[in-house]
């Protein structure tokens, strides 16, 4: 299947994910209106505003999966993926606003309480509300999990928070039935800090993905044994990643081959690197620099062991690669990856080069401090 018919197929489930949501919320708040208003109940009502941010969500999810399938063009040549981080934005912040909206009104009710008056009716619709915000909010949740929907994900974790503020409301019902006291308000204040922090929470998430993040270590980890499966390529590394909407990946790469090859022999396998990881992991590789690594000198093999030992004594250096040593201008050079980890990444590089540079005085070190983007 194309990529072009891959996304055309993912838009569709995203659409027809969010109506079914449209649909159920919208009935759900129309009743619930109606029973908050005859029973007098602030919780009930906030509820149905909530059902109504909810069908809202969907709406705006449908049109920003609408907007992301849009082709490259000249503007864009990237595409049009990264409009679903931004709905995902907008439904994080609608959130927010009825989480803070609910809790002014909660207050409100605190200083000036109403007594709710409840129906036989009125519980059992809740009670049918709060299982089908269940089933409906873990629906949408795991098809936004499986398409990689972080819209649809939010619009699912929203309405897990519903059937758990729904299942609440019940309770304060059978709590004033019961004991004839009302804890509407109070209910309808907590219900609205739990909205507020899960639309905080749904914003960070989506802000650091437009952000950037590191690479993903398992899709990193594959593409890398695929690299290295191909005759002659001793090793990937600098692999980086860069994410244009869900599922719409570019990166580039090194890779390190032996020093005998050729032009034509390097174009041909780069060329058969970039479709075997476009076929198997759906990201298109947009560079892959080259490294040679010597082939024809065990003294040099003996010099690079030893380089290796030096490096790896000092505490956060993960790894060296591009090693190659030229005799007749006595030149080594190499890349030293430095940890995160590190308190100053700058020192540890620079302590590791003069530890090396103190063992081989003879040669002359052009040494590239370097990153790993996948180290968690």
């Amino acid at each position: 299947m194309s990529e072009t018919a891959v996304q055309t197929s993912r838009e569709k489930v995203i659409v027809r994910t969010s109506i079914i949501g449209i649909v159920a919320n919208v009935f759900l708040a129309a009743f619930k209106a109606v029973i908050g208003f005859l029973s007098n109940s602030i919780a009930i009502t906030l509820d149905a505003v909530n059902n109504i941010s909810d069908a809202a969500s969907s709406l705006i999810t449908i049109v920003g999966a609408k907007l992301a399938a849009r082709e490259p063009d000249k503007e864009h040549p990237f595409g049009y993926g990264r409009i679903e981080y931004m709905s995902a934005i907008i439904i994080s912040v609608i959130v927010f606003y009825a989480g803070v909206t609910s809790l002014i009104e909660s207050v409100k009710q605190i200083l000036q309480p109403e007594t709710p008056d409840y129906s036989t009716l009125s519980l059992i619709i809740v009670a049918v509300a709060v299982v089908v915000k269940i089933f409906l909010g873990r629906y949408v949740k795991n098809v936004g999990e499986q398409v990689n929907s972080d819209a649809l994900v939010n619009s699912g974790e929203d309405a897990r928070l519903d059937s758990v503020i729904s299942a609440s409301t019940l309770v304060a019902a059978g709590i004033f039935l019961t004991f004839h006291i009302s804890l509407e308000a109070w209910l309808g204040a907590v219900i609205s800090l739990v909205i507020i922090k899960a639309g905080i929470d749904m914003l960070k998430e989506t802000l650091s993905k437009i952000l950037g993040e590191r690479n993903d270590k398992e899709l990193a980890k594959s593409i890398r044994k695929t690299i290295t499966a191909f005759p002659g390529v001793r090793g990937a590394y600098d692999l980086v990643l860069h994410n244009y909407g869900p599922d719409s990946w570019q990166g580039s790469i090194h890779i390190e081959v032996p020093d005998t090859y050729g032009a034509n022999q390097l174009d041909k396998m780069l060329r058969e690197i970039m479709m075997e990881v476009m076929q198997k992991h759906n990201v298109l590789l947009t560079a892959i620099g080259v490294y040679s690594f010597n082939t024809q000198d065990e003294e040099i093999s003996r010099v690079e062991k030893k380089l290796r030992e030096i490096a790896f004594s000092h505490k956060h250096v993960r790894q060296i690669h591009g090693f190659y040593l030229t005799k007749e201008t006595k030149n080594i050079r190499f890349d030293l990856v430095i940890s995160f980890a590190a308190e100053n990444r700058n020192a540890v590089f620079a302590e590791t080069v003069a530890h090396i540079q103190q063992e081989f005085p003879d040669y002359e070190l052009q040494v590239v401090m370097d990153t790993d983007f996948s180290e968690e």
